[in-house]
């Protein structure tokens, strides 16, 4: 079966923006987490989140954390699992989970390219299942029939911390980015902003979030867009 890509917020700290406003005050005071957290009304939480986000002091981010649900294909999960700090990750194993009737994402070029190219992939696909189960039926374990496999749909639980999802959403949300983890990227910070908007306000791609693009030559002109605009504003 076809698939879609997504994300989904199933869990995240409880009052994540108070926790990284108590852990920055606590480190400057002598009261400990009751009493900072008595003192701290909505404008003082936000006066001092604020503060910490224009500093840059993100270690405080570190306190907060938020788990997704991920769906999408063995391609972007290769991609996903290669930042390791302040995340977690489960992935559903291809070793002991038979996929002899695996899902599958077909990229928007290929979907947008017209009926014969679909047809051409969608064939690729069906193909290795037959060749997989076949192999399945010959005794091989999964561990050794998943060779035959192309990039079929995978599950992951992946928690983050605030600051690792500030990393994530930097890379990932930039237009540069590999179209199914910039889609999955976007969608998390759409959800996080919606549980937490004032700690995620800054986070984004370096051209929106910074004003800034690390691609030099690579940049796809993006940035001078949001320069102009950001110039006519405040003209």
């Amino acid at each position: 079966m076809i698939v879609e890509p997504s994300a989904e917020l199933i869990d995240y700290t409880n009052d994540p923006e108070m926790n990284v406003a108590v852990a920055a005050r606590l480190c400057y005071s002598e009261k400990g987490n009751k009493e900072i957290r008595e003192s701290l009304d909505a404008g003082k939480k936000e006066a001092l989140i604020k503060k910490i986000l224009d500093l840059g002091h993100y270690s405080t981010l570190e306190h907060t954390f938020f788990s997704f649900h991920i769906v999408c294909s063995r391609v972007t999960s290769h991609q996903l699992v290669r930042q390791r700090v302040g995340v977690a990750y489960s992935q559903r194993s291809q070793r002991y989970v038979k996929e002899d009737n695996f899902d599958y994402i077909i990229p928007p070029k290929i979907k947008n390219k017209g009926p014969k190219a679909v047809e051409v992939f969608k064939d690729h696909y069906e193909r290795s299942r037959e060749t997989y189960n076949k192999l399945l039926d010959e005794g091989i374990p999964p561990e050794d029939a998943r060779f035959v496999l192309p990039a079929v749909k995978t599950n992951l639980i992946a928690s983050y911390n605030a600051r690792s999802l500030y990393h994530l959403f930097s890379l990932r949300c930039c237009t540069r980015a590999q179209w199914e983890i910039r889609k999955i990227a976007r969608s998390m910070l759409e959800q996080v902003k919606s549980v937490a908007p004032l700690l995620f306000s800054k986070a984004g791609a370096d051209c929106e979030a910074k004003g800034i693009c690390p691609e030099g030559d690579l940049s796809c002109g993006r940035i001078e867009k949001i320069r102009n605009s950001n110039g006519d504003n405040n003209g």
